[in-house]
């Protein structure tokens, strides 16, 4: 479903949604090549990112502790799987360092993938030759696989010296690996759906889907036209949560330069709802990447950055000059507590520097994106029954002081204050620091380096 979904759009994860059913009265075999036939049909080989940027999470997430510890304790670890290879390989490979994987390949045409899978006898053969390449024969061989798949016991009985099966109520028992023991931590994900599409929850998912449409246009049209006033009580009453927290050193109001709020970015909205928790109409933002409906739509004024330093330390100047002002530093979103490292341009530019701390939280979507359409992004946000955010204002960081360097005596260095604010933030929401940056995340989801050529 998440490769039919994220992958094949709407309409084919409803059509497996709809055939599931058929699907499940099939034998093991017919229901995984129809499965696969459906989610990967027509699907374009290199624009192929799933098994790479969205199913490690799901994945990871079902791994059980006792079984890993067990994993971690052998030499040459080979990963067999009836599922195809470009799902597993991502996830075995890079995330549990299983050495070898094999899966099952499709058939191609014309650089799509038909969705046919190769007979399984090819499966096996090649097992059989990749057991003798690896020598693991001369050594003493373990298979562990599922007890609900007879065809593993003759596969794994031909090279194993033992042989361990797993139940079901085996699995029950476990414990879920916990995010610190993952074998590398899991900074980065895209697509869409924020919930694992087992079929209850992929129902549930298109039961909301009407409610949703009507839900997010009332949203967005109340948003947008209202003033704050009548905006807040109907967001309130439609399934918005906005928290604010303030310490209680605040910004006086009398400073002659507008004040320069400084926070993580979890979504595009992130401006916006800063503005709605000060209740201020007149704040500005700057952003590396916006869309040109989301320009239009924004309800406050949003201006887009060069990555020029010079141009873009001008332009946040001009605008503190004209009041309050909201930058997201790290220059790209991160749904996961994490923090990509802090562009210090911010601490050129003023002398009162508020650091926000923001957090999210979503029921179906997730309202942010690598390698899909950005312009989509607030919509899939609105479209949650209950998007929540959490907005807290720590205490601000003035020039002229220990914390700031635009003059040459303040004692500590832009790289410092950068670093210092990511820090403040990092430990109000228990997030962790990183020296990640955009680039590296749209390497990992996207395979570009997230720079859109002006051309």
């Amino acid at each position: 479903m998440l490769v039919a979904f994220e992958a094949g759009g709407v309409i084919r994860s409803f059509l497996l949604f709809i055939l599931y059913p058929f699907i499940s009265l099939m034998s093991y075999e017919l229901g995984m090549k129809t499965m696969v036939m459906v989610s990967f049909f027509g699907i374009k080989k290199e624009k192929f990112l799933v098994g790479k940027s969205v199913l490690p999470k799901y994945f990871l997430e079902d791994v059980g502790l006792e079984m890993f510890e067990v994993l971690k304790r052998g030499g040459k670890r080979v990963g067999v799987s009836d599922l195809p290879q470009v799902m597993i390989d991502g996830f075995l490979g890079d995330y549990l360092g299983i050495e070898v994987v094999v899966g099952r390949e499709m058939k191609m045409i014309g650089g799509y993938y038909s969705g046919i899978l190769e007979d399984k006898k090819k499966h096996e053969f090649y097992l059989g030759e990749l057991v003798q390449e690896e020598k693991l024969s001369s050594g003493h061989v373990i298979g562990i696989t599922s007890y609900n798949l007879p065809s593993h016991r003759s596969l794994f009985s031909q090279f194993c010296q033992e042989i361990y099966f797993v139940r079901n109520s085996d699995k029950k028992s476990w414990q879920t690996l916990p995010r610190n023991q993952y074998p590398k931590p899991l900074i980065f994900h895209d697509g869409r759906l924020a919930i694992k599409p087992t079929p209850i929850n992929t129902l549930a998912l298109f039961m909301w889907a009407p409610f949703a449409a009507v839900l997010a246009t009332a949203r967005v049209v109340a948003g947008l036209n209202l003033p704050y006033s009548l905006a807040i009580p109907f967001l309130a009453f439609s399934g918005f949560r906005l928290t604010l927290t303030v310490n209680n050193n605040l910004i006086s109001p009398d400073q002659k330069e507008g004040c320069l709020f400084v926070c993580n970015h979890r979504t595009l909205l992130d401006p916006l709802y800063i503005s709605y928790a000060l209740r201020k109409t007149n704040i500005k933002a700057v952003t590396y990447s916006l869309s040109r409906l989301s320009e239009l739509l924004a309800p406050i004024k949003t201006v887009r950055l060069t990555r020029d330093r010079v141009q873009d330390g001008q332009a946040m100047k001009r605008l503190l000059s004209q009041g309050d002002l909201v930058v997201c530093p790290e220059g790209t979103t991160c749904r996961e507590p994490y923090l990509l490292r802090f562009s210090p341009l911010f601490a050129e530019v003023s002398n009162t520097i508020v650091p926000v701390a923001i957090d999210s939280h979503v029921t179906f979507f997730h309202g942010t994106t690598a390698s899909g359409l950005k312009a989509f992004d607030p919509i899939f946000f609105v479209m949650n029954p209950y998007p929540s955010y959490t907005v807290r204002l720590l205490d601000p960081v003035f020039g002229g002081g220990s914390s700031t360097c635009r003059a040459p005596d303040d004692g500590k260095s832009k790289f410092e204050v950068a670093n210092h604010v990511q820090h403040e933030i990092g430990k109000a929401l228990g997030f962790e620091c990183t020296n990640l940056t955009r680039r590296d995340k749209y390497l990992i989801l996207a395979g570009n380096n997230g720079v859109v050529d002006k051309k």
